[in-house]
This record gives C-alpha cells, structure tokens and sequence, in this order.
C-alpha cells in the first residue's frame, strides 16, 4: 500500500475511533518489569481486565519469584478474569523466568539507560516477550514511540487496507510511527486496542461490519467468511465410506492369503467350494499360530535344562563305589594253588634215596 493511502486511512481511523471509545492511559510510575508483565495481561484484553489481573497477581502472591514458580494452571485460574488466561499466564511465568535466569533478578531498570534500539532488542530476547509487549514496554518504560498491536488490532488494520496479509502475519506495519505522532501514541493505541478485543469477541456483527465498511468502503472482500468453517468439515467424512469398502475385500484376501501363501490365494475365489475348506484351516492355524507358540515354546525351554543338570551326578556315583571292589579282589585268590608242585617236587628227590 502506498505511503500515502497509509497515513491518511490511519488518520481517518484514528478520528473515528475518538468518537466511539475513551482512552486509557496506563501507569508511567511502574517499573520497566512491571509494564512488561501488564503488558502480558493487557495483550487482547481490555484495560479493565488487565488492571483486576495484574492487582490479583500483585496481591495474592508474596512476590514476582512467588509467581514464577507457580504452574500456568495455577496463574490462568488467578487471572480467570482474562479472555485468553492461559495464554496470558503462560506470558507471564516465561517472561519472569527469562529475566530471573538472566540476573537473577527482576530488576529491568538499567535498560533505562541504554539506547532505545538496544533496549528492545533485549527485551525481545526474553522468552514469552511478544511483539506487543516490546511496543508497550517501549512505550510506557522506555519513552519511545511504538505503538502496540494485538490480534485483533492487526485484523482491523488489515480489513481497513492498511497492511497486507504479509505485514499482517509478522505483525509490523511500516510507517505508522510516522503517520501517528508521538504525542497521540499512547491514545491512538488504547482506542485501537477496544476496537481489536471488540473485533476478536464477535467478527461478524453487523454494527462491526458497519464501522468497518464506514472507514474502508472497498473492505468488503476482506472480512472473514462466515461459511468456510462449515463447508470444509463436511466433505471430509464423504471419502471414509470407500476405504471401507476397499479395506473389506482386503480383508478377506489377507485371511484366506496369509495361512495358505500367494499360490493357494488365486484358487479361492474361483469357485464356492474352496472357501468353506479355507475357514477351517483359517480358524485352526491362527489359534495355534497366535496363542500357543508364545506360550509353548518357552515353557520346553525352559524345562529341558534343568533334568539335565540333576542326572548325570546320579550316574556316576553307583559305578565308582560297587563295581571296581570286586574285580581287584578275586585275581588274588588263583595264584594261592601254587603250593602243590612243590610236594611233586619233594616226593621225586626222595624217591631214588629208597633203592639205596
């Protein structure tokens, strides 16, 4: 869009917006870490309900520390009083545990003293810190001049036609630093921010289309369908009937494949007579396929081991003690019946001393 439409549909929206809401201006006298744990609440919200979230936050625990480590569940009911508490508190406990794991501390004060270009690029680097919250903390606690714009903010921006679908996605608009002045920053954005939390609640009201239509008559073509949502859902279903009927002849070919192989699986649907001797074999093979080899298997396995190991010491024990006794005793007794040779012996000398 060119600079010039720019700046004067940004002039054009910010005198009527003067007509229909009030600003608010917020507190200066915070510190810079308090103006960006506000500026957390107050991000698509209105100033009524960031200010009774950021005093329940303040008072009903001891200290910052004390919120930090507490759950986001714990933080999102505190501050139920937010349109998106979840969210807001998610913001809120990250932001304070960048900047304690930082310094260990939650003293942003020194920044004060650095260029605003530095400043905001440190406060960028802080977790949970978003773009609004750099342009508000810049704002209130530097002194800059920027604008902060939530997402609803940048929608109306985008329907009016002063930012593309692009500049819409990254959130930057070129230029309205420059077609809004310093001194009407801090108004310009607080009557925007009504118009964006206003937006965000009901998109399509007819007194919304209205005012928008009233600022950017040719806004027509980008306000948001009313019929997309619906007509995307119900053609989805419509496919999901003929995979099933795809997946019942598969499964049925599987069934009768699987226990017979690819060679038996042709034959089957030739012929009636083949499928009733396929289900018998169907139902006796997965039974024993599925249920007893995880269980048989095992159990043998395990018993073969052990018998084994119990046999064998019986074995050996009774031959050693009974069998060899015997055998080395019974040699002994045959060579005892030598004696009798010797009395051959004596009787032959004797016998030529009688002729004598």
């Amino acid at each position: 869009m060119a600079a010039l439409n720019r700046t004067a549909q940004l002039t054009k929206l910010h005198k009527t917006l003067k007509k229909l809401y009030q600003p608010i201006l917020p507190n200066l006298k915070m510190s810079l870490m308090e103006q960006l744990l506000y500026a957390c609440c107050l991000e698509d919200a209105t100033a009524a309900a960031a200010n009774k979230a950021f005093a329940t936050l303040s008072e009903q625990y001891f200290d910052w520390n004390e919120v930090r480590v507490s759950t986001v569940t714990e933080l999102s009911e505190t501050i139920s009083m937010l349109p998106e508490p979840v969210a807001a508190a998610s913001r809120v406990k990250r932001v304070l545990q960048s900047v304690f794991e930082s310094a260990y501390s939650f003293d942003l004060e020194s920044l004060k003293k650095q260029n605003i270009g530095v400043a905001q690029k440190r406060l960028a680097k802080y977790d949970g810190v978003s773009a609004f919250g750099v342009a508000f903390a810049t704002q209130t606690g530097l002194g800059g001049h920027s604008v902060p714009l939530g997402h609803g903010a940048l929608d109306i921006l985008y329907i009016v036609g002063v930012i593309n679908e692009k500049e819409r996605a990254t959130g930057e608009v070129p230029g309205m630093e420059r077609a809004i002045p310093k001194n009407k920053g801090i108004e310009f954005g607080s009557l925007l921010n009504q118009l964006g939390v206003e937006y965000a609640r009901s998109p399509n009201a007819p007194a919304m289309r209205k005012l928008l239509l009233s600022i950017a008559p040719d806004a027509k073509d980008r306000f948001p369908k009313r019929g997309a949502k619906p007509v995307a859902v119900e053609p989805e279903p419509a496919p999901t009937p003929p995979m099933d009927g795809k997946a019942k002849p598969d499964a049925k070919s599987s069934a009768t494949g699987t226990p017979q192989g690819k060679g038996k699986a042709e034959p089957a649907p030739v012929g009636k007579k083949g499928a009733p001797p396929a289900k018998p074999q169907i139902a006796v093979k997965p039974q024993v396929a599925g249920k007893p080899p995880g269980t048989a298997k095992p159990m043998p396995a395990a018993k073969q081991p052990t018998p084994p190991a119990k046999t064998p010491p019986a074995k050996v024990h009774p031959p050693a003690k009974a069998q060899p006794a015997p055998a080395s005793k019974k040699p002994p007794m045959k060579p005892a019946k030598a004696p009798p040779p010797h009395a051959k012996g004596a009787a032959g000398r004797g016998a030529p001393r009688k002729p004598r």
